[in-house]
């Protein structure tokens, strides 16, 4: 239990139904949905639609998804893949030639398909049960009306306005500048996209006005998009993948998503006694950010579509061997020579219904504002997915046309016993799979409550260095420091998480990050 005189916030508790999200307008209208009679996969719609107008810079209808489902009266989880593909004139050797060691982060090269939209319109298709125009009237109303923008929103959209280009600044911008806090955001392009999709389906989108939108505009400014790139883009129903940690079992969506980097972060951690460790102290810290390097090298070298050896990344034995790597007292410099010998930005809405429904749902555009492009006519920002492929020749993830990149983002379940207990995710690119890691231990190694396991301070290993959140005291920093690390304070909070655990006596506890402007609601 939290310390009640320190700032901080309660979990929310509801025995009907509950949403965890990171802006309050999108909880709110997913539990109006549910209100309506609608489902969590409803709400969920609604709710992730809604949130690409709340915060764009981190998501929308130009993105993609992923989903994990736990149908009502059922124990079984499904995953749906909302991820688009490479237009087919994507060549790796081209790129290479014009001078590129590696895929550009912005601009028009990193432009995929978007996925989301079919995703959504697939999951309401098998599970929703409102009429789609209702599911998405929320969204309508809030892009033609306004949302007024939120305190961390706003941050983000200054950090990343610079890389709006085009029709993307007018779209995006208010007089040449981000919006401040409180100021009203307006998208009635959007609004009038999502009026075609609530009339015709998919067609109102990947096809008439909207999709010549979209393909003239990535035309006029240098890409290879056709038509038939985007009628072809489809979402594919999935199993997930799973790993035991100490008494759950924690689930992933398959790759091309980065999942099996999370489960494999599990499985080196579960070789080490971190419950004796202190939570907050300097050697489980270590051990993450060495479990973390190992981790990411395998996901770097393997995770694509398809996947190239997924059962060896998540075998015991490849765990172990990786975890045989790791000096409790010393920091790896380079993780991919030690692991030779072994391998031969985001928003997530979670809802649970009164049915037992459970939904967790991720959608992103990847880096802030993604491409930094947007189409003429409706405003619909392009995402830069492309940037998450590799121009190494012969890589399994080598761009190529056609292709789905490596994706960060994921969602997540937990079970116990053969019961879906926890839907949950944790936004922050490359930090998901880590995010994912440090919630399950801090529920499963040291006993926290869902609340405090998501407020609890942070920190990662990428590849600036070590990262910490404020929360660590200063001694901390020195002990690390001693063990090799290259610690410096993180420069923005490290992800942001939403959860919601099913109780056994059916009680719902929802939670919601306050590094995000969100929260957790129940009825």
């Amino acid at each position: 239990m939290r310390d009640f005189q320190m700032p901080g916030r309660s979990a929310v508790f509801a025995s009907n139904a509950a949403c965890a999200t990171s802006h309050p307008l999108a909880a709110k209208v997913a539990l109006d949905i549910l209100a309506q009679g609608g489902t969590a996969a409803d709400a969920a719609i609604a709710g992730a639609v809604l949130l690409g107008i709340c915060e764009p810079q981190m998501t929308g209808i130009g993105g993609d998804c992923f989903v994990l489902l736990k149908p009502a009266g059922e124990e079984r989880v499904i995953g749906l893949n909302g991820s688009g593909r490479a237009p087919a004139t994507l060549d790796a050797a081209a790129l290479r030639a014009a001078g590129h060691a590696k895929m550009p982060i912005h601009g028009i090269e990193t432009v995929t398909l978007p996925g989301a939209m079919d995703a959504f319109l697939r999951l309401h298709a098998a599970q929703g049960r409102l009429p789609l125009a209702d599911v998405l009237a929320p969204a309508i109303h809030y892009a033609e009306e306004g949302v007024p923008v939120a305190p961390r929103v706003a941050r983000d959209w200054a950090e990343d306005a610079s890389v709006l280009q085009g029709d993307a600044r007018a779209h995006y911008l208010l007089a040449g500048a981000a919006p401040q806090t409180g100021q009203v955001f307006r998208a009635p392009g959007q609004a009038e996209v999502l009026r075609r999709v609530a009339r015709a389906g998919r067609a109102g989108f990947y096809e008439g006005e909207v999709a010549e939108d979209i393909i003239a505009s990535l035309n006029a400014l240098g890409g290879g998009h056709s038509h038939a790139d985007l009628a072809a883009v489809q979402a594919d129903w999935t199993d997930p993948i799973t790993a035991r940690y100490r008494r759950v079992d924690v689930l992933e969506h398959p790759p091309n998503g980065q999942g099996a980097t999370a489960l494999l972060m599990l499985n080196i951690l579960r070789q080490f006694d971190l419950a004796a460790l202190d939570p907050f102290g300097a050697p489980r810290a270590h051990l993450e950010a060495e479990a973390a390097k190992l981790a990411y090298d395998a996901r770097n070298r393997f995770i694509a579509d398809p996947t190239a050896r997924l059962d060896h990344m998540l075998a015991p034995e490849t765990a172990a061997r990786l975890a045989a790597l790791i000096d409790p007292h010393r920091a790896m410099p380079d993780p991919a020579s030690l692991t030779e010998a072994v391998h031969k930005d985001t928003v997530y809405i979670t809802v649970v219904d009164r049915d037992r429904m459970a939904v967790s749902l991720i959608y992103s555009i990847f880096w802030g504002f993604g491409s930094g492009l947007a189409s003429r006519k409706f405003g619909i920002i392009f995402q830069n997915r492309g940037a998450g492929f590799s121009l190494t020749p012969g890589h399994p993830n080598e761009a190529a046309g056609g292709k789905r990149p490596m994706h960060t983002i994921i969602p997540g379940m937990m079970a116990q016993d053969g019961r879906v207990v926890m839907p949950f995710g944790v936004m922050g690119g490359a930090y998901q799979p880590c995010g994912h890691a440090r919630l399950i231990t801090n529920l499963e190694d040291y006993g926290m409550d869902l609340q405090s396991a998501i407020d609890a301070p942070r920190c990662f290993a990428g590849p600036e260095g070590l990262k910490l959140e404020r929360g660590y005291a200063p001694p901390m920093l020195n002990a690390l420091h001693a063990m090799g690390h290259r610690v410096q304070p993180a420069d923005e909070p490290l992800g942001g998480a939403q959860a919601i655990v099913i109780h056994p006596s059916g009680v719902l506890e929802a939670a919601s990050d306050p590094r995000k402007d969100g929260c957790a609601l129940g009825m």
